[in-house]
């Protein structure tokens, strides 16, 4: 069972070293007395108003590692405070990883205002997702509608799936276009087909090629 040890003080005064250090004791105590594999120990000193630090950024980062299950911390405000803290926890909670803390000796126990939020931010990101995929299905249904064949117009369609594929055929987004497609509509339609592409992007490559041709035609 992998776990990562946090500790956070929120000045870069050196004595807040002895809390640091007292922090990783604690938290290294309470990986032993579970059984936890220590993977990693991530010390910093910042405002955990703050989530523009390198310790949390790599603690992110680790956890999309499948391997490890916990983090340990001292308690919640650890990780931050405010809104920042309520960020911070939902990324953690969202990769199923288990948070222990010295505070409750063992698994962490939220606040009910602070699961209430957290259940409401879960409920807005899925919904989110539905809004999305829904945009995506009727982009694709009108783009059929007026004659966007996939299988015979992206050639590569199948050969690189997934968030690799970004380059998009300029010609596709010119021939979505007059067909009266709007660039948020072309957007949704080449997403569905695994192309990571937004709406900006589609107008700005469009727009592009619009310069092109009246430079050509100048």
């Amino acid at each position: 069972m992998k776990a990562i040890i946090y500790c956070r003080v929120s000045t870069m005064k050196e004595s807040q070293e002895t809390s640091l250090a007292r922090q990783e004791e604690e938290l290294t105590e309470l990986a032993i007395k579970h059984g936890f594999e220590i993977v990693q120990v991530i010390r910093e000193q910042a405002s955990g108003y703050d989530l523009d630090r390198n310790g949390i950024i790599d603690l992110l980062s680790l956890i999309k590692d499948k391997e490890i299950k916990y983090v340990l911390i001292q308690d919640e405000t650890r990780l931050g405070r405010g809104n920042a803290k309520m960020a911070i926890l939902h990324c953690i909670l969202k990769e199923e990883v288990l948070l222990y803390s010295v505070a409750h000796n063992g698994e962490l126990q939220l606040s009910e205002s602070d699961s209430m939020v957290l259940n409401i931010v879960s409920l807005v990101e899925e919904y989110q997702r539905k809004i999305h995929n829904i945009k995506i299905k009727r982009g694709m249904k009108r783009a059929v509608q007026r004659g966007f064949r996939p299988e015979k117009n992206l050639t590569n369609l199948g050969m690189h799936s997934g968030r690799d594929r970004i380059e998009v055929p300029i010609e596709e987004i010119v021939r979505l276009r007059k067909n009266d497609l709007t660039f948020s509509e072309i957007a949704a339609t080449l997403t569905g087909l695994g192309y990571q592409i937004s709406k900006a992007t589609v107008h700005r490559r469009y727009q592009e090629y619009i310069d092109t041709i009246e430079v050509n035609e100048k």
